[in-house]
């Protein structure tokens, strides 16, 4: 799909101000039954294995609840413009960094539109009009985010087709370097854990800067794996730096609610090494 504007998008999917009027009109009645309809929502859907995993804790599943809130808040108020665009491709992103498999996604929104049209008849506002107004309009919103999912995964694709090897560099005297590229699962963590530990020993390292710039997918799972090598790193007396969380890595860290307060963070890999050779008691002159 190519990159629009706001009303060029509207136009592209036959959504005129009439359509919008027909969901804003049933906005408030809507909006006032949004948070049982999200509970009633996350209730069905708990109920599959396959959907339970990505929400691993109470606190997980209410921040989920809350994203989605503000997902069907914000297309019940009907203002297509910039803003709300962006925020589709954001959620497509999301859930191709995260691994979302897209029958669950397609699940969800099979299951929230059965839930809003037991709604509408409950309420008597169901009509043709209405009903084909949401459909025009999540026919737009399913494109934006299956279009930015497809071209977040092909680009997991390409490093995943790139080179999975885990070099560890020694850089300095007792200073380590690895960067991470493409797909972190669990068997690739042992690895990386298992390479990391032996250089650590073998080098008497005392800091060990990880790079993650290359990692194509961060999740709960990845983010436990980081966890695991830094707290291996420091019972081996190694401090670890993390490096390299790239603005849309971050953002997705935020929105998981991952918690990455355990472990030592750079904003840049200068950063990382510059930090890296204080605490090596080494220090870094201009010429």
């Amino acid at each position: 799909m190519q990159t629009f504007t706001a009303e060029a998008y509207k136009l592209h999917f036959y959504i005129s101000e009439e359509t919008l009027g027909q969901i804003r009109s049933v906005s408030p009645q809507i909006l006032t039954q949004l948070p049982q309809l999200v509970d009633d929502f996350y209730e069905r859907m708990l109920s599959y294995p396959k959907f339970s995993a990505y929400a691993e804790s109470e606190a997980q599943v209410q921040h989920l609840k809350n994203l989605h809130l503000r997902y069907w808040q914000s297309f019940w108020a009907a203002k297509v413009d910039e803003n709300y665009i962006q925020s589709r491709k954001r959620i497509g992103e999301v859930h191709a960094r995260v691994g979302l498999p897209m029958d669950l996604y397609y699940d969800g929104i099979v299951l929230f539109s059965k839930l809003f049209k037991t709604f509408f008849q409950q309420e008597k506002i169901a009509s043709f009009d209405l009903w084909t107004a949401y459909n025009e309009l999540l026919n737009m919103d399913t494109a934006l985010i299956v279009d930015r999912y497809n071209s977040i995964s092909n680009e997991v694709l390409e490093l995943q087709n790139a080179s999975l090897s885990t070099p560890v560099a020694q850089i300095w005297e007792e200073i380590l370097f690895l960067p991470i590229v493409g797909i972190m699962d669990s068997k690739r963590s042992k690895d990386i854990m298992e390479t990391v530990l032996n250089q650590i020993a073998s080098k008497q390292a005392k800091v060990f800067v990880l790079d993650i710039s290359g990692v194509a997918i961060m999740d709960t799972a990845v983010a436990n794996h980081l966890l695991k090598i830094s707290k291996a790193s420091r019972l081996m007396g190694c401090r670890c730096i993390l490096s390299g969380i790239s603005p849309a890595v971050a953002q997705t860290i935020v929105e998981l609610g991952i918690q990455l307060d355990e472990i030592e963070t750079s904003g840049s890999m200068k950063e990382a090494l510059t930090t890296a050779f204080e605490l090596s008691g080494l220090q870094i002159a201009s010429l």
